[in-house]
């Protein structure tokens, strides 16, 4: 086993066991110093190769063959620290690149850096958030950056949370709102409300079911309104929708406005919905937990006008912004609600007789207790970027995209064909093979185009030098939607990813 030196101390570190780390023994800490020092370097070949683009984005296996090639069983005793780190080293080894320039999958690619070392930091830290007592600095931290991005959306006072994730962000909202219009709901239940009615657009993530779903209200009672050929909710449908609810006796409350839909990336138009909110007494929500990003240009926020007009907004920096998962936000033009609506006053977290000023304590606002600290790596990744960094990182991406279109329809009549202009960075395309470029544009043609696009995905995993999602929308069959949200693209990363698709699938 080999050896390794630090400060002149000799360490075998295959011979040492997790009994070996500080603080357990005396010579502990050089142990632990050699065994991060090798930890670290195993995540520097991991970061190295996630930037080759010589390198594949994964090598792919099918669930049975991993579990033979992997050992994951957890055993009756420790193993060494050596086996140990190969255990992390064959993780990685088998892990998706997510940061791989040919990374074109998900809504979150790439990987940032700081936000990175921002994380390990946090990790070393491993403290809860819900009080000010244990977790001082980034409390502060996460007030000053959510005050900032209330700010930037419009919002002149009101009041944050980091949640785990976009759709708990929207459970906040339908939650808050639902305590602010019927505030005896948290102590009385069901029984003290008539049925509520949540309103978003066909197009929106399922999260606003799941809302629905767990707040009572029933999946029945989230109703979904139709979106026009660009997939923007239609504002008089929602309107005759709206009505047609109160005729039945129900009582519409609640209208999720998505600024960013998850497949075509389209805006719902927020001044129209603010104003038949405003007429029927309802809550807005801006659900931009793809699209909020665009608020660091001023060429792209446009397509967010009107959301100061919001109740509540989600925004999730771990999208478009590029910090690592998860970091996801909410916010509230009303401050106090999140407390009001929350609170439980456990006593034994949350003592009112501290020796600072308590309100600083986050946890009686959030429906956890346990809460991860997800605001450092995007306060450094902030910091080393400032506002114009981050309006040149929002513009690249949008060019990036642009850049795939205009190239995508240079070899329109041959290789590809858009479903329609992008709002924001997801581009939707099928690939079409020989056999089918002479064939008149019809439904049969799409349903043919559905199928080669899932035979294609599947040779692109074997393959492993190219990752791009697919899915089928309403009656739309299976399609490519290409999501450029890593700033390392490249024109040159475009141009692969068109040719990968035209060299894989020729003979289909």
């Amino acid at each position: 086993m080999e050896s390794q030196s630090i400060n002149n101390v000799k360490i075998n570190v295959g011979n040492k066991y997790y009994t070996d780390l500080i603080p357990l023994t005396k010579d502990g800490f050089e142990v632990t110093r050699e065994f991060l020092h090798r930890v670290i370097q195993i995540l520097l070949d991991f970061l190295k190769s996630s930037n080759d683009r010589s390198s594949k984005i994964l090598d792919f296996y099918q669930p049975e063959q991993l579990k033979e090639i992997l050992d994951f069983d957890i055993l009756a005793e420790p193993e060494n620290l050596d086996q140990l780190l190969t255990d992390c080293r064959n993780t990685l080894k088998f892990q998706v690149k997510t940061g791989h320039p040919y990374y074109f999958n998900q809504l979150s690619c790439g990987l940032d850096i700081v936000s990175l070392a921002g994380e390990w930091l946090t990790a070393a830290a491993n403290t809860n958030m819900f009080t000010y007592e244990i977790a001082p600095v980034f409390i502060l931290m996460e007030q000053v950056t959510l005050k900032k991005m209330r700010e930037i959306i419009g919002f002149r006072d009101g009041d944050s949370i980091l949640a785990p994730g976009g759709a708990i962000s929207n459970l906040y909202a339908v939650m808050t709102a639902r305590h602010k219009m019927f505030p005896n709901y948290k102590t009385q239940g069901l029984k003290c409300l008539p049925q509520l009615v949540i309103f978003t657009s066909d197009h929106s993530h399922y999260s606003m079911k799941g809302a629905g779903m767990i707040t009572g209200l029933g999946t029945d009672n989230v109703i979904s309104v139709p979106c026009d050929n660009r997939g923007k909710i239609i504002p008089t449908e929602l309107e005759k929708m709206v009505t047609e609810a109160v005729a039945r006796g129900q009582r519409p409350f609640f209208v999720n406005c998505t600024s960013g839909t998850t497949v075509l990336g389209a805006f719902d138009p927020i001044h129209p919905l603010a104003d038949i909110c405003q007429k029927y007494d309802m809550w807005l929500h801006v659900d931009a937990a793809w699209g909020g990003g665009c608020l660091l240009s001023r060429k792209y926020r446009g397509l967010l006008d009107g959301i100061e007009r919001a109740n509540s907004v989600t925004w999730n920096p771990h999208k478009l912004m590029g910090s690592l998962l998860q970091c996801s936000t909410v916010h509230f033009k009303e401050n106090g609600l999140l407390i009001s609506c929350n609170m439980l006053s456990a006593d034994y977290l949350f003592q009112q007789d501290k020796h600072y000023d308590v309100t600083y304590d986050t946890g009686d606002k959030v429906i956890q207790c346990g809460r991860h600290n997800d605001i450092f790596k995007l306060w450094l990744m902030w910091r080393s970027k400032g506002m114009t960094g981050y309006e040149k990182h929002i513009d690249h991406l949008f060019d990036m995209a642009h850049y795939m279109v205009r190239k995508l329809k240079e070899r329109k009549d041959r290789f590809f064909l858009i479903l329609n202009e992008p709002e924001c960075v997801n581009v939707s395309f099928w690939y079409v093979p020989p056999g089918l470029r002479k064939m008149p544009h019809n439904k049969e043609k799409e349903i043919k185009l559905g199928q080669i696009t899932a035979k294609l995905k599947g040779r692109m995993m074997d393959t492993g030098m190219l990752m791009i999602g697919y899915q089928p929308l309403g009656d739309t069959p299976n399609f490519f939607r290409a999501i450029i949200s890593n700033p390392g693209v490249k024109e040159e990363d475009v141009d692969h990813m068109l040719n990968e698709l035209e060299r894989l699938g020729y003979d289909l």
